[in-house]
């Protein structure tokens, strides 16, 4: 086993020491992360599964009466456990994972792609490089395009289809139907979503930990270090329409029922869809797994 780095060879960006067999312990470590998120991905894909389908606006099961805190009587949608056991029901348990292939690949490029640019920042080399804005920029469009079929293939289970499976067959069925351009359905609001969450992220950690968390208090570096993932949390509300957007574009006139009436519009942009969802009080439709009540607008007479 190859002994740990020291912190200052570190500190300097230093070459990582190699194994025993002449491997750069970095390349395990790489390995096991692109395999730590791999798993992290199949664990919660189900969940995104569910998500997808309440935002395309599936709603398969009918809603029941709940009473609120004041026992105001109002209509819930069915919750997460509810939509994944009639998944289950209609698809069987391996039903849940529809579209994980294209995620996982999406995820892996995404990791490698975070490494090398620390890797890089680390060794400052970016000006030095002319390649790698590059090559980053392909990266980031090639995970977004396997992401797309990800979405496409869950957005299936809604009218049943088979139009995508693999990725490849996919990428082919995209091109011939759609041309490049289909590659990239709804990545403007991705990319405006991506970049105004990093940016408020960033910017309130640093002001909270630079004005809020006094130096005296003993447990500053912790709160620190707890900070950015924190305001993630809260910037990703904020933002959540962002990815909405996105994911019906993705879905909206590409053949799939999903993206078809009465689902959804044919939108001529993906500001028309986030101005027919204002309209609609639904841009934070799916942003929620429990206690879903029915919109106002569909209620057509009072539960009470």
């Amino acid at each position: 086993m190859a002994a740990a780095r020291n912190p200052e060879e570190a500190g300097r960006g230093a070459e990582p020491r190699p194994a025993r067999d002449g491997t750069p312990v970095s390349v395990d470590m790489d390995t096991a992360i692109v395999l730590l998120g791999a798993g992290v991905t199949a664990i919660t894909h189900p969940l995104l599964y569910v998500k997808l389908l309440i935002q395309v606006g599936h709603e398969p099961l009918p809603p029941t009466v709940g009473t609120t805190l004041f026992g105001r009587k109002v209509l819930y949608l069915p919750g997460f456990f509810s939509y994944a056991q009639h998944i289950v029901k209609v698809d069987g348990k391996l039903g849940l994972f529809r579209g994980l292939s294209p995620r996982i690949v999406s995820s892996a490029i995404s990791t490698i792609v975070r490494s090398k640019v620390k890797q890089v920042k680390k060794k400052k080399r970016r000006s030095k490089d002319l390649h790698f804005p590059l090559i980053v920029h392909g990266s980031f469009e090639l995970s977004f395009q396997t992401l797309l079929i990800s979405v496409r293939c869950m957005a299936q289970f809604v009218g049943r289809e088979a139009k995508y499976g693999g990725l490849f067959s996919s990428i082919v069925k995209i091109f011939q139907e759609e041309g490049l351009g289909g590659f990239f359905v709804g990545l403007v609001p991705h990319v405006l979503g991506e970049v105004i969450f990093l940016w408020c992220c960033n910017l309130l950690a640093h002001f909270i930990n630079t004005y809020a968390v006094d130096d005296n208090f003993s447990q500053a570096p912790a709160v620190r270090s707890y900070t950015k993932f924190v305001m993630g949390i809260a910037v990703s509300v904020l933002t959540y329409p962002f990815m909405l957007v996105a994911d019906l574009m993705a879905v909206n006139s590409c053949g799939l029922a999903a993206g078809l009436p009465p689902y959804s519009p044919h939108f001529i942009s993906w500001i028309h869809c986030w101005s027919h969802l204002s309209q609609q009080a639904q841009l934070f439709r799916g942003s929620s797994f429990f206690f879903r009540r029915v919109p106002m607008a569909a209620v057509s007479m009072p539960v009470e």
